[in-house]
């Protein structure tokens, strides 16, 4: 089995590219807490909002999916899993509210990911939920033609026990040691725990658990308002083709983590710009601002497309009969232009459109 040594990590000579997303991401980081203070109880509501958005999108990603209607009663627990996926569904959103709620006492320690992996498959009624693999598994790519190959044969059964052992004890290490940056040190560490691919069934979901509890663990906690796993969803090919990139040569040690290294950077500064854009929505209800006020900054900013959905989401202060009816008012004052009937209906600023017509 290959060593596993992320002290390692702080020899190295990382890219000027690398090292601004790094700044940057302090730079928010030091903000953080400035914007959570202004308003906690309005804040909440981007709290549920996210916690919806990763489960569903966490999920949708491996193929799990259902409505969205079923998604909010599941949430409001006014119904029941009716069915597998519903099922996974839920069970993702009870790990997440564990480690939302009580992050601090979770640490990165088999014993620990064994029993989070429980609670992800606990719903279904499978028997190998809180085990690690006991068949060899392989990740697989389809063709163009629809035909599969095996791409990535990860570490074998007999070895996920010690495998995993060895990333936990070295991240450890090296956490103490604070001579590697987190943020460096996160990604590699999930690079890792995604090619050792340690169960049967749910390591791609568990690698997105532990990369909100390590966040966590190391002060960042943008991941409670803004949903990290939404921003890897919408650029699914990319999260995939850039695993492909640090898992060639993994076995040999000789596989490079900086392709995912840089778009994981990449996801957290964008889940932190979304947050920041937020609060300043959220802001502009302690200024005793309108929720046509709200929409109207909203929408002002917005490039490109956008739905009664989207900004509902993003201005969550407003409530959605007074988004609704702030969307209809700018209609009507020729702010933006609606486009489209019913579920198919969008919106764009007016001035986007040229000579002035929808």
């Amino acid at each position: 089995m290959r060593k596993f040594d992320y002290l390692s990590l702080a020899k190295r000579t990382w890219d000027m590219d690398i090292l601004n997303l790094v700044a940057k991401i302090h730079e928010c980081k030091g903000r953080q807490d400035l914007f959570i203070r202004r308003k906690p109880a309005e804040l909440d509501k981007l709290v549920e909002i996210a916690r919806i958005q990763s489960t569903e999108a966490s999920n949708k990603i491996e193929g799990i999916v259902t409505t969205g209607t079923r998604m909010k009663q599941l949430f409001e627990d006014k119904t029941t899993p009716k069915n597998r996926d519903e099922s996974e569904i839920m069970g993702y959103r009870d790990v997440l509210n564990t480690i939302h709620e009580s992050n601090e006492y979770i640490p990165i320690r088999p014993s620990y990911i064994l029993q989070l992996h429980r609670d992800l498959l606990k719903r279904t009624g499978v028997s190998y939920g809180g085990h690690f693999k006991d068949v060899q598994n392989y990740i697989r790519e389809t063709k163009t033609d629809g035909s599969e190959t095996i791409r990535f044969t990860p570490v074998a059964p007999y070895e996920t026990d010690e495998a995993v052992a060895a990333i936990c004890g070295s991240y450890a290490l090296a956490a103490a040691s604070e001579s590697v940056d987190p943020l460096i040190l996160i990604p590699s560490f999930v690079v890792d725990f995604l090619c050792i691919h340690p169960f049967n069934d749910g390591n791609g979901r568990m690698s997105r658990l532990l990369t909100l509890l390590l966040l966590y663990k190391h002060g960042y906690c943008v991941g409670k308002y803004v949903s990290i796993e939404k921003q890897i969803e919408i650029t699914k090919d990319r999260y995939y083709g850039v695993l492909r990139e640090a898992d060639a040569g993994w076995h040999e040690g000789q596989n490079d983590p900086v392709p995912f290294i840089r778009y994981m950077l990449q996801i957290i500064l964008a889940c932190y710009i979304e947050f920041e854009e937020r609060v300043g929505l959220v802001g502009d209800s302690c200024a005793k601002r309108t929720s046509y006020d709200i929409v109207r900054r909203y929408v002002e900013n917005k490039i490109g497309k956008f739905t009664g959905t989207d900004v509902i989401v993003n201005c969550p202060t407003a409530g959605r009969s007074s988004v609704l009816a702030a969307l209809k008012k700018l209609t009507e004052d020729g702010v933006i232009f609606r486009n489209g009937n019913g579920r198919n209906t969008f919106y764009v600023r007016a001035d986007s459109v040229e000579d002035g017509e929808g």
